[in-house]
């Protein structure tokens, strides 16, 4: 058995976590750590059967296990000092935040308008995107994990774009997330009463915090609008692209065929656009492609994924699994 430790066990990504990794057969969760809940157990903050006891960060050893997986808010403090001792102790680490899923630091600096926290550390991340990048998750030690909302564009442009079908260098996502992506801290526009019976778009144009994300996977100025949905789970993304003109539908769907053998990225059959509730507590991702002006290039694809599974930590899972040299899908089907 594979031992693991998680760092923010108590946030939404973390608690997902560990429900996954406790139904997995080869992984024993070893510590689990939470701030302000230290010395207190899992169910007496969640209504669960898991009993997980909940430590303090000071008073754990990552050198314990195999591999740590740290599911801390962007900028939390000391995050690179956690990362480093881990790495200098040979843990492979999963991180969960967006410090290092930028190609360098200057992308990082460029972007953020500051510092890297941790230069060092940037040169040994992988892009935590296993149907990209399967081979050099294999044989990492450090796994920048994807965020959620441009893991739901990435999958659908970039074989496109490595197609050089994309006939402008452009694209548009129109995302729609549920409250959860914006973490458990308390803030205004995700409590009930402003979030429930209605929609609303923030962020937008050029100023969210993964765009680079988006247009460093994939080579294409992106603009981006992401939306606020009255529901807890799932990214819904509709994407709009000008492909060359004159290809069709059937050579746009040919592309596609890199995900045939992918166990949990589908491109549906024509005609179908996928929902929420049909990638809701899976590591799923659907997308399908609409045809608008097919002979002048015009393309609308729908993309759907929950964002604390395949958008976090179920993707998470599936890195350490090629990390720790087991069956990719295991504690994911």
């Amino acid at each position: 058995m594979a031992r693991v430790g998680i760092y923010g066990a108590t946030g939404y990504t973390g608690f997902e976590l560990i429900q996954i990794l406790e139904r997995h057969p080869e992984v024993e969760i070893a510590f689990a750590t939470a701030r302000s809940a230290a010395g207190r157990r899992l169910s007496d903050i969640f209504p669960t059967m898991i009993d997980t006891p909940l430590m303090a960060v000071d008073a754990v050893d990552p050198r314990d296990v195999d591999l740590i997986f740290t599911c801390l808010p962007h900028n939390t403090p000391n995050l690179d000092q956690i990362i480093a001792r881990a790495l200098e102790a040979g843990v492979k680490v999963i991180d969960f935040s967006d410090t290092f899923r930028l190609g360098s630091v200057e992308e990082y600096e460029r972007w953020r308008g500051k510092p890297h926290p941790a230069p060092e550390l940037q040169a040994a991340a992988v892009y935590g995107l296993p149907e990209l990048y399967r081979e050099a998750i294999r044989n990492a030690k450090f796994v920048a994990n994807t965020g959620c909302y441009p893991l739901s564009g990435i999958l659908p442009l970039a074989p496109l774009a490595r197609a050089g079908l994309i006939a402008d260098g452009n694209a548009i996502v129109d995302a729609k997330s549920g409250v959860s992506g914006a973490g458990r801290s308390l803030a205004l526009k995700t409590h009930f009463g402003e979030a429930h019976e209605t929609f609303s778009a923030y962020n937008i144009g050029r100023v969210h915090r993964h765009l680079p994300e988006f247009e460093q996977q994939t080579g294409l100025h992106i603009i981006f609008s992401p939306h606020l949905l009255p529901v807890f789970r799932g990214i819904l993304s509709t994407i709009y692209v000008n492909l060359r003109p004159g290809i069709s539908p059937e050579e746009v769907r040919a592309v596609y065929k890199v995900y045939d053998n992918e166990p949990f990225v589908h491109l549906l059959p024509a005609g179908k656009l996928p929902e929420l509730r049909h990638v809701q507590n899976s590591n799923l991702l659907l997308f399908g492609i609409q045809p608008v002006e097919p002979e002048s290039g015009r393309y609308i694809i729908v993309s759907a994924l929950d964002n604390l599974r395949k958008g976090a930590s179920a993707q998470a899972v599936q890195s350490m699994n090629l990390m720790l040299d087991m069956d990719e899908t295991l504690g994911l089907l």
